[in-house]
């Protein structure tokens, strides 16, 4: 008996992806283990294994679509022994509906960076995961609905009940176009409020002179491409999800951003001494390995920075995850160096290495790049002196490295030359208050510039 082979969910809020590549044709035959295609989520490229043996009888989703939602038949796998030639082919009736057209609105896939593993002493659930990590408000429209006799379960994604409940939709009236009819992110954003319909209506029965009920704005229109010699790049699941969650950080989080310099002159002396002792193990630490340690138990001397902001409360983390910003081809990714307030030095330096290759290769498993508890992101070698990084929701703050540059500096009450960088801290005002955010650059200046007290 032949068998749909399925988009599959990569990530526990994928609702949809591409298929980068397949790495099998009609008529291969796969055993349970087998890679048979490469899938990009909105964070990464993974494998897609096979599960069961058999004849790829039908390829039904071409190399390179895009928007496939989760559980749409992509193959058709024959049995072993089974005519392939003979499986048959899914019909409309029993293939979820495959993904709505470019022009047409398709739900973004939910953030991967708010997986469940995000805070540890806190229980979280699937919810919590695709709502970046926030209780979902459920409100009247989370409530299971009646659907005729059978009183079904009302099927909505966590995000599509809080944005529900964030603008007063009623779900029930909404129409799902997610898979098995799941109501998703881009059913609610175009609903009506309950009782604008009302309003209207009432408004019109009042006469002439009655107020005429406000309508909601129309979505600006895309620009017009100037008529000038160039290029279009299809935007990729990744980039959508940058340009998603950036806007929502600036539109969301009220940012406080507090500088300090920090004289480097230690660390880079420290950084020497120990690379010395470390050439025979093959590892060599860069400054950003020191910088993130230090990073991580600054986070730890100040526990209030080391927050996540929900609607009902504040999670405080028990160990330092940092998030470190490496820039890849298909955007920007932040793999996460967990525990790095215990890790030694030579640790957070080979993961790092290994982390940021993956990620330059689109190979980076979802538990590495979901969750942390804070980011930094250094942008020093490129000769960038100072800048304002935007907060990583849920995160609480994230730490913008500048350039080490020799800058006039008084040493021992006498003007003198020393190696400066500047460091910015990016907070989330509705977690951290702005004395917290100066004690935690209080306490990562002094072990930037004293460090040792981070190795102890």
């Amino acid at each position: 008996m032949s068998i749909e082979i399925k988009m599959p969910a990569l990530s526990p809020t994928m609702e949809e992806g591409t298929l980068a590549k397949w790495l099998v044709k009609e008529g291969d035959a796969v055993k349970s283990g087998d890679i048979m295609a490469e899938i990009e989520t909105d964070k990464a490229t993974m494998e897609f294994e096979a599960v069961d043996e058999g004849v790829i009888a039908k390829i039904l989703v071409a190399e390179g679509t895009d928007g496939v939602k989760v559980g749409t038949a992509i193959a058709i796998l024959a049995e072993d022994g089974e005519d392939a030639s003979a499986a048959p082919v899914p019909t409309k009736s029993d293939t979820p509906v495959p993904a709505a057209a470019a022009s047409e609105p398709r739900p973004d896939p939910t953030d991967p960076n708010d997986n469940c593993d995000e805070a540890k002493p806190v229980a979280r659930t699937e919810a919590g995961a695709e709502d970046h990590g926030r209780p979902a408000d459920a409100g009247p429209a989370a409530v299971s609905a009646d659907h005729g006799d059978a009183g079904d379960r009302l099927k909505a994604s966590p995000l599509a009940r809080r944005i529900a409940a964030d603008k007063g939709i009623d779900l029930s009236g909404v129409t799902g176009s997610g898979p098995n009819g799941r109501i998703v992110k881009a059913d609610v954003e175009g609903a009506k409020p309950v009782g604008v319909e009302s309003a209207a209506v009432a408004s019109a029965g009042k006469g002439e002179d009655a107020p005429i009920a406000a309508t909601p704005a129309a979505p600006a229109k895309p620009a017009a491409i100037p008529d000038i010699p160039h290029e279009t790049t299809k935007l990729s699941n990744i980039r959508k999800t940058i340009a998603r969650r950036l806007t929502e950080s600036k539109q969301t989080v009220p940012h406080i951003y507090l500088t300090v310099d920090v004289r480097l002159d230690a660390l880079l002396a420290l950084r020497t001494e120990l690379n010395a002792s470390l050439a025979s193990r093959g590892v060599k630490l860069s400054v950003n390995d020191l910088l993130i340690k230090a990073l991580a138990v600054a986070l730890m001397q100040v526990p209030k920075c080391n927050v996540m902001f929900t609607p009902d409360a504040l999670v405080s983390f028990r160990r330092a995850d940092i998030s470190v910003a490496v820039s890849t081809p298909s955007g920007l990714i932040t793999p996460i160096v967990a525990a790095a307030d215990t890790r030694s030095l030579s640790s957070i330096s080979t993961a790092m290495k290994d982390l940021a290759a993956r990620a330059r290769d689109n190979k980076l498993k979802p538990e590495e790049y979901q969750g942390g508890t804070a980011s930094i992101s250094n942008m020093g070698m490129y000769g960038i002196t100072q800048f304002d990084a935007v907060i990583n929701p849920p995160q609480g703050m994230i730490l913008a490295i500048g350039a080490g540059e020799k800058r006039p500096w008084v040493i021992d009450d006498a003007l003198g030359i020393a190696t400066v960088m500047t460091a910015t801290g990016s907070f989330d005002h509705r977690a951290i208050d702005g004395a917290d955010g100066a004690q935690l650059m209080q306490a990562f200046r002094q072990l930037v510039e004293h460090p040792l007290g981070m190795l102890a």
